[in-house]
């Protein structure tokens, strides 16, 4: 499968995995759980025990946060979440910006209108994008909440498409996940499945990506014919 260029009008990129290192973050920080009981993995390597987990959790794990749309809970859950942190403010987050990403903005900016579509909550989402300065590369950014569910459903792309302008058909959606694809599938987008997040190319593959990716950072070369 490849890409029909002709037809890509707008960009759609998810964060975590994407834009955001966010696979490392979470592997270092199992890794310090694991640790301890290091004697109970291969070699006693607790880091590789660390990523075979969350490559493992990566697809039951997209699983569960469909089942709250499924069941159209998402509202009361993210209104309990919030109920449970008010007097606790969240810990300010340090984000990895995966290397070449904020360089291959810079370079599709103006080109094309870019969006950020996001399983992520808009707290996150949003310290993420301003502490790298990410903001102004994007005509709209659409989180858990923005659209009446979100991926592996069509509807976060759907609305970063109208708000855009951009036939849903004339889209590409970016992303490191089954799930990502299937949004982008479902909304009748061409789709990128990127190898620097939590997927693994056979089941990005198999779930339809035109285009794979070891990283989101080429992208500009593949769209710009550099």
């Amino acid at each position: 499968m490849k890409l029909d260029l002709q037809k890509i009008q707008a960009l759609c990129f998810d964060v975590d995995g994407t834009l955001s290192d966010t696979d490392d973050q979470y592997v270092l920080k199992f890794e310090r759980l694991f640790r301890p009981f290091k004697f109970l993995f291969k070699d006693q390597d607790a880091h590789q025990a660390a990523r075979r987990f969350i490559m493992w959790s990566e697809a039951p794990g997209n699983m569960l946060m469909g089942i709250p749309d499924r069941f159209g809970l998402d509202d009361e859950l993210a209104s309990l979440a919030e109920w449970a942190t008010r007097h606790r403010p969240p810990p300010l987050k340090h984000f990895m910006l995966i290397e070449g990403v904020k360089e291959m903005l810079t370079a599709l900016h103006g080109k094309y209108p870019l969006a950020v579509v996001t399983a992520r909550g808009e707290e996150g989402t949003m310290q993420f994008l301003e502490q790298y300065d990410l903001l102004p590369f994007f005509e709209v950014v659409v989180t858990a909440l923005t659209a009446e569910h979100t991926k592996p459903y069509a509807d976060p792309i759907l609305h970063a498409a109208q708000v855009m302008g951009i036939p849903p058909e004339n889209c590409l959606m970016i992303g490191d996940t089954t799930v990502d694809i299937r949004a982008g599938k479902a909304a009748g987008t061409q789709t990128v499945g990127v190898l620097c997040g939590f997927g693994e190319e056979a089941e990005l593959r198999h779930y339809g990506a035109d285009l794979i990716l070891e990283t989101t950072a080429t992208l500009d070369k593949i769209l710009l014919g550099r």
